[in-house]
């Protein structure tokens, strides 16, 4: 039986060196990302602010001028962009006549002290579980049982530490847009499995072999069906159905684009440099018009190992010493020492696509959309067609960036279209983003001050990497700025961020919404200061750029800072678009983004324990209007845990969140968290006497006064 928060039992309290600055666990750092926050950022170059290069002086009404001409004076909002439009910040403060109402109703929770182990949610609403870390989705797998593991067994069950998350109907052709599909009575869920924690997986029975080749089945993704009684109901997985899948570091990709095939990709494992095995740290994604599912590679450099000698590698951060994984010591091609794997190294850090619908295909990763951390990868239709896929680097100091398809999509949903539209991400352009403000030097102090003129804005131009098949970059091939894609943005002089992480159009408006999730480097002894992009030193809560295009192709844009996270009660420099800082929910840590159906922005947070001492959650933004700014928590994640996706269907009234690392802070012997198994001290649960934390998919949804759905 389930029980209320004030009666479970109390948790032990886990101290790390962490947290002498915050309260966010040390473990995650440590085996999501390799600790790179503890490493200085590796990113040396002297990249210059766009507002102080001479040779680009351009002024503010010369650069929105030629956005008028790119964009052909395409409307935004509710004013043309001609000789002399307005700022981004009014633009996007103007209605867009778009959306059936204001998303779902609900009254905004109070955050959470970063000790609370529950999923907190609005009143009305209630949540569970549609699938946990283990629970078998192959035929084969076992119920899950924390003692029996094997690597074979993990191979059929639901991964570790899910990321990104959509639910798909259950046939393509009732795809539309992807914010008027109905997800009717049967879907496929889609989930990324990003990294591991032997800590708190494994008790001393386990061998360290074991352990590993364990882990290394717990990566990747999954697919499962689901079913439900009725449409605004909860969802059941199906523990077998012909459409369930795991992709795991076994599973055979095909590596497609530029750079698939040249001599930097070949390996003695793969001598033709065109496929394979794997994908390693699956972070966020994006879902495509076509019903496929990319996932980007991030924190991949923490697996493999370097000798050093070639001097790019250091730009990706990857290590000389043994890894925390400790993966090479089972299998030679992460260790990229050894003869014949030096290249293992290029065959991760990119976009994978994954075909849901076909359980024999072979997933893709595709090379022209660039080689760096990523976060996620979202697609937009631009209006001649084509399709534009946005994405951020996620490391401090990083680049956003943008690809344009070569080719334009097809409408249809017959296999033939369906099968054209897979190849688009294949070929085309590939842009890095610099950013111009438009106030004076001494108005951006460091301090988060908002300048003379009211709002953090600005232009920007999308520089080119690759353009027609060609290097945009000195002294560098196609195949090389696609691998080094670092490297050449450095080169181009793009414009260093505070951790770009998920980055997504706006399906409603294109307008398009980076989430810098912080940087506390900022401003600090060699590294660059405050920008009016990155408008605080020691960027501990984060901020959201609004880009306001004037069609998706275009290489001119304006921008503004949305929000400038934080808690307002004891931060003074946090911004929310002029909305009143007292009357929103506090946030901090931006990390994915995503829209309702009614084109409200949601934001889900990674970092809040650190910064603010408040669990990880989801918020709702409201983006035009009298509102436009207004922050409003809707759910709340356990102790350490964080909150990922997030789906949000307002038809439905329901919202759908992947729960990462709960308890990532305490050991299998002295777990900090029982979510999502909250028993009575003493019950035998479902999972015999242990009752450590679980990763696992949760969905919330309107109470129905007692009553059960069905």
């Amino acid at each position: 039986m389930t029980i209320a928060p004030e009666s479970r039992p109390l948790l032990p309290v886990a101290t790390t060196p962490h947290y002498a600055r915050g309260k966010r666990a040390a473990a995650t750092c440590y085996w999501k990302c390799a600790d790179q926050c503890a490493h200085p950022a590796p990113n040396p170059s002297a990249n210059e602010y766009f507002r102080d290069v001479a040779s680009k002086a351009l002024s503010r009404r010369v650069m929105l001028g030629g956005m008028a001409v790119a964009a052909g004076a395409v409307v935004i909002g509710a004013e043309a962009i001609g000789a002399e439009p307005a700022a981004a910040s009014t633009l996007a403060g103007k209605g867009h006549g778009y959306g059936r109402g204001k998303g779902l109703s609900f009254g905004p929770i109070e955050t959470q002290d970063w000790t609370v182990d529950d999923v907190v949610v609005p009143e009305g609403y209630e949540w569970s579980t549609i699938i946990r870390w283990g629970d078998p989705i192959l035929p084969g797998g076992h119920a899950f049982d924390v003692t029996r593991q094997s690597p074979a067994q993990q191979a059929r069950q639901f991964g570790y530490n899910c990321d990104y998350l959509d639910i798909l109907p259950s046939n393509p052709r009732h795809l539309r847009s992807m914010v008027e599909t109905r997800r009717g009575r049967r879907g496929l869920l889609v989930a990324n499995h990003e990294y591991t924690n032997r800590d708190i997986m494994f008790d001393d029975s386990y061998d360290d072999a074991t352990k590993r080749a364990i882990e290394r089945a717990a990566h990747g993704m999954s697919v499962v069906e689901v079913v439900r009684r009725r449409e605004g109901g909860p969802w059941d997985y199906l523990r077998v159905a012909p459409k369930n899948r795991r992709i795991h570091m076994d599973t055979e990709f095909t590596i497609d684009g530029p750079a698939a095939g040249t001599d930097a990709m070949r390996t003695v494992e793969d001598p033709t440099g065109t496929k394979v095995r794997g994908t390693l740290n699956n972070c966020a994604g994006g879902t495509t018009p076509w019903g496929t599912v990319l996932s980007g590679e991030e924190n991949w450099h923490g697996y493999l190992i370097t000798s050093g000698e070639d001097e790019r590698d250091a730009r990706y951060g990857i290590e000389t010493g043994s890894t925390r994984y400790g993966w090479e010591l089972d299998d030679p091609r992460f260790d990229t020492r050894n003869a014949g794997y030096e290249n293992e190294k290029n065959r991760f850090g990119w976009v994978v696509e994954l075909d849901p619908y076909d359980p024999t295909a072979a997933p893709v990763k595709h090379t022209a959309l660039g080689r760096f951390k990523h976060e996620g990868a979202n697609v937009i239709i631009a209006p001649d067609k084509r399709v534009v896929v946005y994405m951020g680097d996620d490391e401090r100091f990083e680049y956003v960036y943008k690809f344009v398809s070569k080719n334009r999509m097809r409408d249809g949903d017959d296999r033939r279209t369906r099968a054209y539209n897979k190849t688009l991400l294949s070929e085309g352009d590939l842009y890095v983003a610099k950013f111009q403000g438009d106030s004076p030097a001494g108005e951006i102090d460091g301090s988060g001050s908002v300048p003379s003129d009211g709002a953090f804005d600005g232009t920007g131009e999308w520089l080119p990497l690759v353009v027609d098949g060609e290097s945009a970059v000195d002294g560098m091939s196609v195949e090389e700025v696609l691998i080094w894609t670092r490297i050449a943005a450095d080169r181009v002089g793009a414009t260093k961020m505070d951790r770009p992480e998920d980055v997504e159009p706006n399906p409603f408006t294109g307008n398009v919404y980076v989430a810098c999730t912080n940087n506390s480097q900022r401003g600090s002894a060699g590294r660059e200061a405050a920008t009016e992009m990155n408008p605080r030193n020691a960027n501990r809560d984060g901020h959201i750029v609004e880009i306001v295009e004037g069609d998706q192709t275009s290489t001119w844009f304006a921008w503004n800072l949305l929000i400038v996270a934080g808690d307002p009660s004891v931060n003074d420099s946090t911004y929310f678009s002029g909305f009143p800082a007292d009357k929103v929910s506090p946030i901090s840590c931006p990390d994915n983004v995503a829209f309702d159906t009614d084109g409200n922005l949601w934001i889900s947070t990674d970092g809040q324990p650190s910064a603010i001492q408040k669990c990880d959650g989801i918020f709702r933004v409201t983006l035009t209007g009298r509102e436009r700014g207004n922050v409003e928590q809707f759910l709340s994640v356990p102790r350490s845990g964080e909150a990922c996706g997030p789906l949000v269907d307002v038809r439905d009234k329901m919202v759908y969140v992947n729960v990462q690392h709960p308890g990532d802070d305490g050991s299998f012997a002295e777990p900090t968290s029982y979510f999502p198994d909250y028993l009575d001290e003493g019950e035998r649960g479902p999972v015999g006497s242990w009752r450590g934390p679980r990763p696992s998919t949760v969905q919330v949804y309107k109470k129905h006064g007692g009553r059960r759905w069905w």
